[in-house]
């Protein structure tokens, strides 16, 4: 059996291998202070940027969960994909140079740091407000990944999930306890790499091996005429997958990955090669969709009924053991490039918005204790989320499936009006961070109005309008146009 094969096994120690390799390697930068800690500081090059904002954003939802929808509902699932893509080419494009250079202005190491400084928060309701939304939903999201990672574990390598949930954090744990932010991009250059070999390399076998693309497609039209339509899905549904898209300017982990670039000029080129690397990826998830229904007509035939396992099953049935090995590699690199990243997100959190901004306002904390207390939260936070999931795994999934539209919804619209509105207001971005955690959770609960849509568009449209209304009737900063002037080019004033 291929997962059980030396070489199989061999190759994925060798990426394991690798990408703690790269966490000894970045310790000694990581070391010099936070900003090196949790934003490489702002030192970064723009092809890492690109990758790592690409690949932290998908997890293992791209490889698992929209392999799976395109199983079930054939090329419309693409929909699900085309938001966040778009989306992306915005933010590299308009939002990301305009937060780059506020932050350098303002020395913003975190997304709280960017709102304090952009609405005076002196006292720090703001930023506290802010670290209590990010805990939230990060905890929760990092400890499905580690759960996600003992699944694969087992279903790869035959490992107690428990085993496999131990080992996913403890190599996570690692590589981003000693390099930090430089650690984490880095191997997630490598990681991307590993994913889009892998979904590429998959369909392309897979699709051969049946006799051809047309002989894949007439037979996905036999099966049902709707597995090769792209538009049969509902209104909602296809409102919903576009909105998917949403989250990104509201997840901390993508935005950390646009404070750090080196020269926010270079955000153009981190555009164009983040764009292709999207767009590839999501078309080797649809097409591995789309030929796995011709291989298992029924969900029946996959491992426990589950669409989520055809990805690492059609690769066992049709790839060598070391590129299987790959394969499961592909999967743990989704995985850890999220939960890595989330993991520093949450560990800035603590230390520098609450222990530093909050805690000890106005004081002088030498760089090396706080990069010290961030290494221990880090391993906090691990250990947390492993018990979290370990004991609660059904809560942990149930979170993560508002994580990214609880983000998304909270911060997306404040942060966006933040950058390009002068009248927004304090009042008004808290407002609107309240309603966008709100609405997300009442209209998951309740099914009427989940069965309806995606929960993160009308939350994101609601905390919208809350903070466009509230600012409109509070004052915005004394000095706005100084703090806009300072996201506008050099050579703009």
């Amino acid at each position: 059996m291929p997962a059980a094969s030396p070489w199989a096994v061999g190759a994925f120690i060798g990426y394991l291998v690798l990408v703690v390799a790269i966490g000894i390697y970045a310790a000694r930068f990581s070391s010099a202070g936070v900003a090196e800690f949790f934003i490489g500081g702002r030192r970064m090059n723009r092809f890492v940027v690109a990758l790592s904002a690409v690949v932290s954003g998908r997890s293992a939802w791209l490889l698992l969960g929209v392999t799976g929808m395109a199983y079930a509902m054939g090329p419309s699932a693409a929909w699900a994909v085309v938001g966040y893509i778009v989306v992306e080419v915005f933010l590299f494009l308009y939002y990301a140079p305009r937060l780059r250079r506020f932050s350098a202005r303002y020395d913003c190491i975190t997304v709280p740091d960017f709102y304090a400084a952009r609405f005076e928060d002196e006292r720090g309701t703001l930023r506290a407000l802010l670290v209590v939304v990010i805990l939230l939903f990060m905890v929760g999201y990092v400890a499905s990944q580690f759960v996600g990672g003992g699944k694969a574990f087992a279903a790869g390598f035959g490992l107690s999930p428990t085993r496999g949930v131990l080992l996913t954090a403890g190599i996570v744990l690692v590589y981003t306890m000693l390099g930090g932010f430089l650690a984490v991009s880095l191997t997630d250059m490598i990681q991307a790499c590993f994913m889009i070999f892998a979904l590429v390399l998959l369909p392309v076998i897979a699709i051969g091996d049946r006799g051809g693309l047309g002989v894949v497609l007439q037979e996905l039209a036999a099966l049902d005429p709707t597995l090769v339509d792209p538009f049969a899905l509902s209104v909602g549904a296809g409102i919903g997958f576009l909105g998917i898209g949403l989250g990104s300017p509201g997840n901390p982990h993508i935005l950390a990955r646009y404070m750090s670039i080196d020269d926010p000029a270079q955000l153009r080129y981190s555009a164009v090669v983040g764009t292709v690397w999207n767009v590839v990826m999501a078309w080797g998830a649809l097409f591995i969709g789309l030929v796995g229904r011709v291989y298992f007509p029924e969900a029946a035939m996959l491992p426990q009924g589950d669409t989520e396992s055809l990805y690492p099953l059609l690769a066992q049935q049709h790839l060598p053991p070391v590129l299987f090995g790959v394969v499961v590699a592909s999967i743990f690199a989704a995985i850890m490039s999220t939960a890595d990243s989330q993991l520093l997100v949450a560990a800035s959190a603590v230390v520098r918005d609450l222990y530093e901004k909050v805690w000890h306002r106005g004081e002088a904390i030498p760089q090396r204790r706080l990069v010290f207390l961030s290494r221990a939260t880090v391993v906090l936070l691990v250990a947390l989320a492993v018990g979290f999931g370990l004991v609660a795994d059904q809560l942990v999934f149930w979170l993560v499936l508002f994580a990214w539209a609880g983000l998304g919804a909270s911060l997306g619209p404040t942060s966006i009006l933040a950058l390009f509105w002068r009248r927004t207001t304090k009042a008004g971005v808290i407002a609107g961070i309240v309603t966008g955690t709100v609405t997300t959770v009442i209209w998951y609960l309740v099914p009427a109005l989940k069965s309806r849509m995606y929960e993160l568009v009308p939350a994101f449209l609601l905390a919208l309008l809350a903070t466009v209304l509230v600012s409109l009737a509070t004052r915005p900063p004394k000095e706005v146009d100084a703090l806009h002037a300072a996201m506008e080019p050099a050579d703009r004033g």
